[in-house]
């Protein structure tokens, strides 16, 4: 990891979070950010527009969010939605971002506990904001009142204070079924901290480009991801045809991607992109009975294909006898991650 973790008398993270955590924002108003502003003992700075808190830290300033025509609609009261606070900075390359934030996962969650939601923005994050190509990945120790989010930004990591209510019901309310409206995904556990925390509805995916877009990008930045979160995704999706659903692709992913293919009789996978054990060797150790016999090594952070990979995936369930996305099926096991229930809104497919 190429981080700069700053000067030795700079307050560590784990004590940044706690300091974070502690702090009182005043329901988010000018007067309370100003209290806030006051307690961290950082003066403010920038223009209205963009205002910043001077933290000193190597990283850079802390930046302020005020409510705009994106947030207003999710507010009640506050005039500013969240205090992002950059901890570290990297290479630009996916494996040092990914790795920076792996470490600011670690140190937290010594400090802290278990975050009690994870997982990725996508391409949109809240109030229609966008992070970094190599992925958006995010850990939450939600609170009633606000909620502290490591969330991966432009240069690194990013520690991100915010009233808990506006983010969440952006969330909520962009679960009206429009293809693309909600990307990445989402996970959370049965730590109480989740007491009332709501789920949107999903989207589906009503043509075979638009699987093509969000699995692309879904697989793209999956290992990068994976590995910031530490966790691994294993992902059966199966394919329903006048055989019934059978198994058709196994998506494996922790650091590296490997994509396993149960083309059915007649389907000539070779032809179509797939290799075998022999072409693909680092896939022996994902799947070690030879069984599937099709495969793929899709490579580490930052080294997934995504639009090719997504074309190889369509093409061989189309081939398969799958005649419209609906019938490309997530299995239910995917959504088992580690202790979290995840789901996968990003995809546009159904869950079966």
């Amino acid at each position: 990891m190429n981080a700069q973790q700053g000067s030795a008398d700079e307050q560590t993270l784990a004590d940044l979070a706690r300091r974070l955590l502690a702090v009182d924002t005043g329901g988010w108003s000018p007067e309370g950010v100003r209290t806030m502003a006051d307690g961290l003992g950082w003066p403010r700075g920038g223009t209205a527009d963009r205002p910043v808190l001077v933290t000193g830290r190597s990283a850079g300033d802390a930046r302020l969010r005020p409510v705009g025509r994106y947030e207003e609609r999710y507010v009640s009261g506050e005039s500013y939605v969240e205090l992002a606070v950059p901890v570290a900075t990297a290479a630009p390359d996916a494996a040092a971002q990914a790795a920076a934030f792996h470490a600011a996962k670690e140190e937290l969650t010594e400090a802290l506990g278990r975050p009690s939601v994870m997982g990725s923005h996508g391409e949109t994050g809240p109030f229609y904001g966008s992070g970094p190509l190599w992925g958006a990945p995010f850990l939450r120790w939600r609170g009633s009142t606000d909620t502290l989010e490591l969330r991966a930004g432009k240069a690194g990591p990013e520690l991100v204070l915010q009233p808990t209510a506006p983010a969440e019901d952006w969330f909520w309310r962009q679960g009206h079924g429009e293809e693309h409206a909600i990307s990445g995904f989402f996970g959370s556990n049965s730590d109480p901290a989740n007491a009332g925390l709501g789920r949107p509805g999903g989207w589906t995916a009503r043509s075979w480009e638009t699987v093509t877009r969000s699995l692309g990008d879904f697989l793209e930045a999956l290992p990068a991801e994976t590995a910031a979160l530490g966790i691994r995704i294993g992902m059966p999706v199966y394919g329903r045809s006048g055989r019934g659903a059978p198994l058709l692709f196994d998506v494996t992913c922790d650091d590296r991607l490997s994509i396993g293919c149960f083309a059915p009789y007649g389907v000539d996978a070779a032809s179509l992109g797939w290799g075998t054990v022999a072409e693909h060797p680092s896939t022996a150790s994902v799947w070690h009975d030879g069984d599937p016999v099709w495969r793929v090594d899709a490579g580490g952070p930052g080294e997934p294909r995504g639009r090719a990979l997504a074309e190889m995936l369509v093409a061989t369930a189309r081939a398969a006898g799958v005649s419209e996305p609906a019938d490309l099926l997530v299995g239910g096991e995917a959504e088992d991650v580690d202790d979290y229930h995840v789901k996968y809104y990003g995809l546009g497919l159904p869950t079966g």
